[in-house]
């Protein structure tokens, strides 16, 4: 069973590091919510992102799942194998999860229930390579800044709603669960935090529209948001396929809903003549 958590008797570093972007969860209150949130069960695996010194992963063990944690910094590495030497249902993976095999883990051990307090630095592309692996996963619950969970939960015509909206409630469907002051860290961040739930939405059009042709597609829409989409997919789209999808010219970005987004990338992904691909 993991021994205690305290820093100074499992060998863990006494401050935080900034290049990892660190907040350690501490409150034990709101991990007790994320806990219960998640109704984990012995047959999940629990992919944690960035334990820290381990506060989350402890109630996590607790549950009985199988817990495989990925943490880049090798001076909690070593904190985190004592703690929880003897804990046989869980695996200290050193590793950086931007780059980390998750299609491989999956293979072996099934879909993964990805759980973790987000360093705020690598949020954003942390969620853009959870959206390549989501096949592997079947849910995910993730602490992030609340600027970026509002942006994650945006609505067209709102000032949060954006690339990455697009982008992820394309995949995933979105929901905001918890937030988190920043007294609940160590050491506590200038922000507040949310907790929010992603689980993947499997539609007959997303289905069919590759990722990146999608990426392409946001991304060359949202490049100067406040022009109107005759400025920014004027070259890539034409006015009939825009017509057909309720669409006008004169509309900005923020005005498009996901849906039609999907539409739109299907119908250039069909198209051998417009440079956005599958």
């Amino acid at each position: 069973m993991p021994r205690g958590t305290d820093p100074r008797e499992s060998g863990f570093p006494s401050h935080a590091r900034k290049r990892f972007g660190q907040h350690f969860l501490t409150d034990e209150q709101a991990i007790t919510d994320i806990v219960r949130y998640l109704a984990l069960s012995p047959t999940d695996v629990a992919v944690e992102i960035g334990p820290g010194r381990g506060a989350l992963t402890k109630h996590l063990v607790a549950t009985g799942t199988r817990v495989e944690a990925v943490e880049i910094d090798r001076d909690l590495i070593s904190g985190l194998r004592a703690i929880f030497t003897g804990a046989e249902r869980v695996t200290i993976h050193e590793a950086d999860a931007l780059t980390f095999d998750f299609a491989n883990l999956a293979a072996q051990v099934g879909k993964l229930r990805i759980i973790g307090n987000l360093p705020y630095n690598i949020a954003t592309p942390l969620l853009f390579r959870f959206l390549q692996i989501r096949e592997c996963v079947a849910d995910m619950c993730l602490m992030v800044q609340k600027e970026v969970a509002e942006r994650l939960t945006g609505q067209p015509s709102t000032p949060d709603y954006g690339r990455l909206s697009v982008m992820v409630q394309a995949y995933m469907h979105v929901d905001q669960i918890l937030d988190v002051e920043p007294a609940a860290f160590s050491p506590p961040p200038k922000v507040d935090s949310c907790v929010v739930s992603l689980r993947p939405r499997v539609t007959t059009l997303n289905a069919e529209v590759g990722l990146s042709a999608l990426s392409n597609l946001v991304a060359a829409a949202f490049a100067h948001r406040r022009k109107m989409l005759r400025h920014t997919l004027g070259k890539l789209v034409s006015e009939d396929t825009l017509e057909k999808h309720q669409i006008k010219l004169s509309q900005r970005p923020e005005e498009i809903s996901v849906e039609q987004y999907l539409a739109l990338a299907h119908e250039l992904a069909r198209s051998p003549s417009t440079p956005a691909s599958p």
